[in-house]
C-alpha cells in the first residue's frame, strides 16, 4: 500500500496546534477585511478578537476560495514523492473550494496516472469539517488504506451534526441569508436563530430561541435527542469571539451527556465573515445531521 496524505482546507478551523497533531496539510482560503486582505490560516491572520471587533464595526468582509492552480501546488510535492492525496473538503453548497480542488485532481490525475488522488466532499463547515478530518485521521492510524479512509468519510457524513446560533443577526443579513426587516426584529426582540447544516451542505435555520440562555439550551436539547453514544465522543465547540459561552456550552454536555473530551476553537474569518461575532456551534456525530 503507498505512502498517502489527508488533506483539508482552512475551512475546517484548525489552529496550528491541531494541523500539527494531525500531520495536516491545510489549503487556506482568502479574506479581504476592510482595507486588508489576507490568507485564512495560523499565524497569517487577525487574532480573533480583533477580526471580530472590527466585523461588529461594520468593515465589509468578502471571502475567496483558493483557485485551481493553489490546490495543484499544495498535492504536486506528495505526488513527486510518490505519495497518493485525499482530499477533504468545505462544504460545496457553501463555497466554490470543492469544486476548484475537485478540476485540480482531474488534471493532476492526467499526470500522475499511477497515484490515487481523491476529493471528498464533505457537506461540512468550520470545526465539523475538522471533527470529520480528525476521525479520518484516527482511521489512517490504524493502518487503514487511502479507499478505506474515504469510504469512512462517506458513511460518517450524514451523520456529523452541526448546531449553531449567532450573537448578533446582521452578518447573516449581509450575506442574503435572512432579509432586512427580520434582522431588524429578531435584533431588537433578541431573538436568537438555531441552524443547522443539512445533507445537502447548506445552513438551514431550524427554530428561534427567546435570548442567548435558551440558544444554547436548544444546542445541548439537540445533541441529547440525537447523539450517537457521546460520552465516546471526541465533541468540537467553535465560537466568535464569545470562549465564555462556548465554556458554557461544553460543561453542560458534559454534564447532561457525560461526554469526556471537548475541543474548544476559533471560527476563523472565512465562517465567521458569513456567522458574525457571538456564533456558537457545536459539532459531534448523531443518528442522523
Amino acid at each position: 500500500m503507498r505512502d498517502y496524505i489527508i488533506a483539508t482546507d482552512s475551512c475546517c478551523d484548525f489552529d496550528e496546534n491541531l494541523i500539527r497533531e494531525l500531520d495536516l496539510t491545510v489549503i487556506p482560503l482568502s479574506v479581504h477585511l476592510g482595507q486588508d486582505h489576507f490568507r485564512n490560516y495560523p499565524g497569517e491572520m487577525p487574532e480573533s478578537h480583533v477580526f471580530y471587533t472590527r466585523l461588529s464595526k461594520g468593515e465589509p468582509a468578502q471571502t475567496s476560495a483558493p483557485n485551481v492552480e493553489a490546490f495543484k501546488d499544495a498535492f504536486r510535492p506528495f505526488l513527486e514523492a510518490g505519495k497518493d492525496v485525499l482530499y477533504l473538503g468545505f462544504s460545496s453548497a457553501l463555497s466554490a473550494t470543492y469544486q476548484n480542488a475537485a478540476m485540480a485532481v482531474e488534471e493532476l490525475r492526467e499526470a500522475f496516472p499511477d497515484a490515487v488522488i481523491r476529493a471528498v466532499d464533505t457537506l461540512c463547515a468550520s470545526m465539523g469539517q475538522g471533527l470529520l478530518v480528525d476521525l479520518a485521521v484516527q482511521e489512517k492510524r490504524k493502518g487503514k488504506s487511502l479507499e478505506e479512509v474515504a469510504s469512512f468519510v462517506q458513511e460518517t457524513i450524514p451523520h456529523l451534526c452541526h448546531w449553531f446560533t449567532v450573537g448578533d443577526l446582521s452578518q447573516l443579513r449581509r450575506g442574503g441569508r435572512l432579509s432586512a426587516g427580520k434582522a431588524i426584529v429578531g435584533n431588537l426582540l433578541n431573538i436568537k436563530p438555531v441552524l443547522h447544516v443539512d445533507h445537502e451542505g447548506r445552513l438551514v435555520p431550524m427554530e428561534s430561541a427567546k435570548g442567548r440562555k435558551k440558544s444554547v439550551e436548544a444546542l445541548v436539547r439537540h445533541m441529547e435527542e440525537t447523539a450517537i453514544a457521546p460520552e465516546t465522543q471526541r465533541i468540537y465547540i467553535s465560537h466568535g469571539d464569545c470562549l465564555g459561552d462556548a465554556e458554557v456550552l461544553a460543561a453542560a454536555i458534559q454534564s447532561k451527556l457525560g461526554v469526556a473530551s471537548v475541543t474548544i476553537g476559533d471560527v476563523g474569518p472565512v465562517i465567521g465573515a458569513h456567522a458574525g461575532l457571538g456564533t456558537l456551534a457545536l459539532f459531534f456525530l448523531g443518528k442522523e445531521r
